[in-house]
């Protein structure tokens, strides 16, 4: 159980007349006039809004590969570089192809016509051509049974699962309203089992050369939770993971003996030109000749999936990053330390892009000084919207350092720093070269229920105040840091 240590509220009001912490938090100074300037460039100028919209409306899916990628890679840099960010440059990692839709087709004509909500899997290769005919049914059916039925599954529409029945119906409890520690990643992953695994099916039904397999997923009112694999074959057989109520309903006619007849045609194109992935890299330089080296590291990934916008997931992080450089910026800035922001690639696909800059910049014997030289390291992406504090990692003397900060800016929004450890972030490359590294503690509502790597993340799912919230408590979080005289300390290990 995690517990609360938030500043007492004596504290919040001497923070606002600028005078330091008291002796629990002696070195710790709160430069509430620099806050003050934030609070008002955020207020009267923001440009968060149309970041974010640009990323979400105008881009759309950054799946890393893509043109559409590319194009944000390029935008965000020119952005950064037009706002007056120095050092703005793009380094590239190997990734591999990309993959995009051009074509989808899905139509249930037989017992009556109906439109199929349902997207490919990423990486999926094209139908051949547009499909007509009967599903086939084989979620109840053993491995010989399957290859007896060889002579159906040529070229067909496969249903390879028994209806799905288990959905995600509520998320988890909001991290920032309880004590108690909560799941933190990915909501869990529910499945309708048929009898021969999907992992020992799929191949088979590429032996038998089946035309197209249609999926159902654990979402509900429409909601499809859809990834996909950069490593999937040319000749695999192409997949579509359908709407479970949709799939369900195809499923229950064909078992009930009902004939139903399906339409459908996947066109999607391989990216091979360009294989690379790519980060974006923009500092304020650090003014102090002692601690000018050193560096405050904020980051966010710029990649998404394809079936939405990646509002949530994770353009929100993207845009109030971006926005917490400007506002240091506008206000004239001119931090101890070098503040440095990177825009991650590859992120969905494993932490690629964050994982190839620790390799090539700060990994082994060689990069020993420049490691040592990073004196934080924050990112912005679980969860969606407001930013409630730092998830600081059992890192006891860093915790007692962010409190004070939470404290200072206890009007915004802002809960708690909880103690726990979170996973499946971009921080974790820098945590494992020993840099403390940290996440926001975001909010979960309808995150895992409606949103996380979904057909639904799109620009509604994050208000304009909360990402101006967001910004806001990311500047200031990077000031704090980068004006004390002590580097965030490292976690003790036991």
């Amino acid at each position: 159980m995690a517990t609360r240590q938030l500043v007492p509220a004596f504290l919040v009001a001497l923070a606002g007349v600028g005078i330091p912490a008291p002796r629990a938090h002696a070195q710790e100074r709160v430069d509430s006039a620099m806050i003050a300037r934030l609070r008002a460039e955020s207020e009267q100028r923001s440009q968060v809004l149309e970041t974010y919209r640009t990323l979400t409306d105008v881009i759309g899916p950054r799946l890393t590969g893509t043109p559409a990628f590319k194009r944000s890679v390029d935008w965000t840099r020119d952005k950064l570089t037009a706002w007056g960010m120095s050092n703005v440059s793009v380094e590239s990692f190997p990734f591999g192809r990309g993959w995009t839709l051009e074509k989808l087709t899905l139509e249930m004509t037989e017992p009556r016509y109906f439109p199929l909500v349902g997207y490919p899997e990423a990486w999926t290769p094209s139908t051949r051509g547009a499909l007509s005919g009967n599903p086939v049914y084989v979620g109840d059916k053993t491995a010989d049974q399957i290859r007896a039925m060889a002579g159906q599954l040529r070229g067909a529409i496969v249903l390879p699962q028994p209806p799905q029945y288990a959905l995600i119906t509520a998320d988890r409890p909001q991290p920032g309203d309880t004590e108690q520690r909560v799941r933190i990643g990915a909501p869990p992953m529910l499945r309708s089992d048929p009898t021969v695994p999907l992992r020992e099916m799929m191949p088979l039904l590429q032996e038998l050369g089946a035309g197209l397999v249609l999926r159902p997923n654990q979402g509900q009112h429409g909601t499809i939770f859809v990834l996909g694999n950069r490593a999937t074959r040319d000749d695999a057989v192409p997949s579509v993971v359908l709407a479970v109520e949709h799939y369900n309903m195809i499923a229950r006619l064909v078992q009930a003996g009902t004939p139903v007849k399906l339409q459908a045609e996947v066109r999607a194109r391989y990216h091979a030109a360009d294989t690379s992935g790519y980060n974006v890299i923009a500092e304020l330089p650090g003014t102090d000749p002692r601690l000018k080296d050193e560096v405050v590291f904020l980051g966010a990934h710029l990649d998404s999936w394809h079936s939405a916008t990646g509002a949530s997931d994770n353009a929100d992080g993207v845009a109030a990053m971006m926005e917490a450089m400007r506002l240091l910026k506008a206000v004239g800035a001119r931090p101890r330390r070098t503040i440095r922001l990177a825009l991650w690639g590859g992120e969905e696909q494993g932490l690629l892009g964050s994982r190839a800059y620790v390799a090539k910049h700060l990994t082994g014997d060689a990069n020993a000084a420049a490691r040592d030289r990073i004196a934080v390291y924050v990112n912005d992406d679980p969860g969606l919207g407001a930013t409630y504090g730092i998830y600081t990692e059992e890192n006891a003397a860093a915790k007692a350092i962010f409190d004070t900060w939470v404290g200072a800016l206890g009007d915004a929004g802002v809960k708690r720093n909880p103690v726990d450890k979170i996973g499946n972030t971009d921080h974790l490359a820098f945590t494992a070269v020993g840099i403390p590294a940290f996440t926001t503690l975001k909010d979960y509502r309808d995150y895992d229920v409606r949103t996380h790597h979904t057909n639904t993340d799109f620009y509604e799912r994050v208000s304009e105040k909360d990402l101006k919230q967001s910004a806001l408590v990311m500047a200031v979080f990077a000031w704090q840091a980068a004006m004390r005289d002590g580097k965030i300390p490292r976690a003790v290990t036991q």
